[in-house]
């Protein structure tokens, strides 16, 4: 039976300390979330005289129920939720088929491409001229501008073509000996042991996809293929928003403070929801894909 080792008071002292300072700034970075939370609970007269702490001020879901009648807010939910799946995707598979050549030495232009590739992440794109190459390629106020400017990113190709060149060459080997050829080795070898990497891949551009706001605003100017957050943008900017008054026509119970901070946590609580199930791949897929 093996002893477990013995912390020192040095190490446990340490230890404690960053639990101390991760702990403190973990929830530093929970308080503006609970200030918008907080926010989007209490009654519109409250928030704007500025009652509103961690907790809410005068509870009432009206905020809520008045986000949840717009229309076109759930339209652009469903808009970004497909874009968001559909484009992880195909993210997932080119950024695949583009690393795992890129990882066999047998492949020789693979260093030229990849100190290409390197370069992308020193040197970003004129603004300009991107514009207007996405506008004459016909992706102006195209559902496909949210997806394929965003397919293949340099850090991601480079974190997954880590992680192929660290796979056991003996693996491979063996299924050559059957006769697989490197596409067949690819979908039935290599991905399904790479589980770690694309689940924590896919959150990246999951999340990137979700979140994303430059290439709505430059190349869509339609409001029915407004992605939620440009829709969030639209709402918060907006100053034309209803104000309804209880019963006794004395107190607002929402206002346009409470109605933006209830978009506002609207549009994080999807991938607040899926994070927890993929964290444990995602420090997994972190560490075996880190680049060394």
């Amino acid at each position: 039976m093996v002893r477990p080792l013995k912390e020192s008071a040095g190490e446990r002292l340490f230890r404690y300390a960053n639990v101390c300072v991760m702990g403190l700034l973990g929830f530093m970075m929970l308080v503006p979330f609970l200030k918008v939370l907080s926010t989007s609970l209490s009654a519109g007269w409250a928030a704007d005289a500025g009652q509103v702490s961690l907790w809410p001020a005068h509870f009432t879901l009206a905020s809520w129920e008045k986000i949840l009648e717009r229309e076109s807010l759930w339209h652009s939910l469903f808009l970004t939720v497909v874009v968001t799946v559909l484009g992880t995707l195909l993210c997932l598979l080119l950024t695949s088929l583009l690393a795992y050549p890129l990882s066999k030495a047998e492949f020789r232009p693979a260093k030229l491409i990849v100190l290409l590739i390197v370069i992308t992440l020193v040197f970003r794109y004129p603004l300009i001229p991107y514009f207007l190459t996405i506008k004459n390629l016909g992706l102006y106020n195209n559902f496909w501008v949210l997806i394929i400017p965003q397919l293949i990113t340099a850090y991601n190709l480079i974190i997954m073509r880590t992680f192929f060149k660290e796979l056991p060459k003996e693996l491979e080997e063996a299924a050559q000996l059957e006769g697989c050829g490197y596409g067949r080795l690819l979908f039935l070898i290599v991905l399904p042991t790479s589980k770690a990497v694309l689940a924590t891949l896919g959150i990246f551009y999951a999340v990137t996809l979700w979140n994303q706001f430059l290439h709505p605003l430059l190349f869509i100017d339609n409001p029915n293929l407004y992605p939620l957050q440009l829709k969030l943008r639209e709402y918060i900017i907006s100053t034309d928003a209803q104000i309804s008054v209880t019963s006794d026509q004395t107190a607002l119970i929402y206002s346009n403070t409470t109605l933006k901070a209830a978009t506002i946590i609207f549009a994080a609580i999807p991938i607040l929801l899926v994070y927890p199930f993929m964290q444990k791949h995602f420090v997994k897929g972190a560490m075996l894909g880190s680049v060394k």
